[in-house]
Order: C-alpha cells, then structure tokens, then sequence
C-alpha cells in the first residue's frame, strides 16, 4: 500500500505538512491503511441441526451493605439472538462478552446446551465515514460480528463483484432484512481486522503485523478431552535437522 514521493529523506517535508503515511524508503510512503478478513462460519453445532446465537455478557453486581466483605461480583448473563439485528456486535472493552453457538436440541449429560464460542482477535473498527464509497462497500466492517440465516447466495460480505459495488449487496444489507436466526441454520460472520501505520520493516514484505482468532467449545464435551491422553515421551518429541545443502 504504497505511494511514490519526491522526498528520499524526512529532512525535506515541511513541519505543516502530512503525508497521511510513512516515509519507507527513497520516493517511497506507505500510506495509511485497514486490513480486514471476514470469516464465514457455518457451524452446525452436533450435526446440521438447527443452532441460536448466545451473547453471554459479564456483569458486575455490587454487594449489599454488610452483606459480605466484598464489595463486588461477576454474573453471565445469556441473552439469544431472536433476530439478525439482535446479532449485530460492536465489541466494547468494557462490556466484555462471550458469543456462544449453541444447538438447544442437544443437551450434556447435566443439562447444558452443547456449543462452541468465537473469541475475538483482531478487532479494529473501521474510522471512515459510512457514506464513503469504500465504506459502502465495506459496511461489513461496521460490526465485527453478524449473524445471518443460511444463504447459498449470502457467501461474500462485501457482495459478488467488490470493486463495482455500490454497496447494495453486501452483509450489511442482509442483515437488516432482520429475518429470524433462534433456533435456525445459522452463519456468524466473524471479521477480523487492524490498522496498519507502514513502518520501515514493512517494505517491501510486511513481516510486523499479525492476528488470529479462536473457536473453543463452550459445553460440547462431557468432561476435558485431554485427560485420558497419554503422556509426551521423548520419542514422540519432533526432532530438528538442518536440511541438506542443495
């Protein structure tokens, strides 16, 4: 993402000016961008059954006078996704969340849904104005987490042909369509992202900036999978070898 320049040294730009980048080489500035990659997730949670969406937010509760020496505590309080609209997630630092796919037909041995949660990485919120033309076409990125019904046609959030879109078939039309998603076969779109200032390591390959995300399961085994696992032994452990001189 880069730019050409007359300036090979900082010393040449005016104090006033901005060059809306970074200076990474002779007659050439790195501007400043956004990296974003949607996830499409179909998840079918114990089979391809119907599933609902969970957000599990964590609240604090203050203690009554005298009641304890504590002054507060952490309650989950489970709110389902009746609609796409109810689904549509902003995430806060200080609202923290859990977002759980649950399948509610399908129960563990003491009574709790079976399920798998996404936990966020990446989660840059894009800083353009929603009526610039990129951000038309990527209004996707206006939440970092949609839930929509199942589409064979609703596969890509910024719509079939980006670069000609103007917007009008992207997630974020989808989604205000409000259609019901408890209880449903369901998509949670998961879109990872980050602001990018080029630095010098940058160029020409961007080694420096990286980011992932995770799905974990929230209920779906009886007990930790691992326990009955045996043991690592040092046969087992991979040995490194420099490889042969070509």
């Amino acid at each position: 993402m880069v730019k050409g320049s007359l300036y090979v040294n900082m010393n040449q730009v005016n104090q006033n000016e901005y060059l809306y980048g970074t200076l990474l080489s002779e007659n050439i500035i790195g501007v400043i961008h956004d990296h974003y990659v949607t996830f499409h997730l179909n998840m079918d949670i114990d089979g391809p059954s119907n599933n609902s969406f969970v957000k599990v937010n964590l609240q604090k509760e203050m203690t009554s006078p005298g009641e304890s020496p504590r002054r507060s505590y952490l309650k989950a309080v489970r709110n389902v996704a009746k609609t796409e609209k109810d689904a549509q997630i902003k995430l806060k630092l200080y609202d923290p969340s859990e977002f759980h796919v649950i399948n509610s037909n399908k129960k563990s041995r003491v009574g709790n849904p079976v399920g798998y949660k996404v936990v966020p990485g990446g989660t840059a919120a894009s800083l353009l104005d929603h009526d610039d033309p990129p951000q038309k076409r990527a209004a996707f990125t206006n939440n970092q987490i949609w839930v929509t019904p199942y589409n064979e046609s609703e596969q890509w959030a910024a719509g079939l042909f980006v670069y000609q879109s103007q917007g009008d078939d992207t997630l974020a039309v989808w989604s205000d369509r409000d259609r019901a998603i408890e209880n449903k076969d369901i998509v949670v779109w998961y879109t990872l992202g980050f602001h990018h200032i080029p630095c010098q390591e940058d160029f020409p390959i961007m080694p420096t900036v990286s980011s992932s995300f995770e799905i974990k399961p929230v209920n779906f085994f009886e007990s930790n999978p691992i326990l009955n696992i045996p043991p690592n032994s040092p046969k087992d452990l991979p040995i490194c070898k420099a490889a042969a001189s070509a």
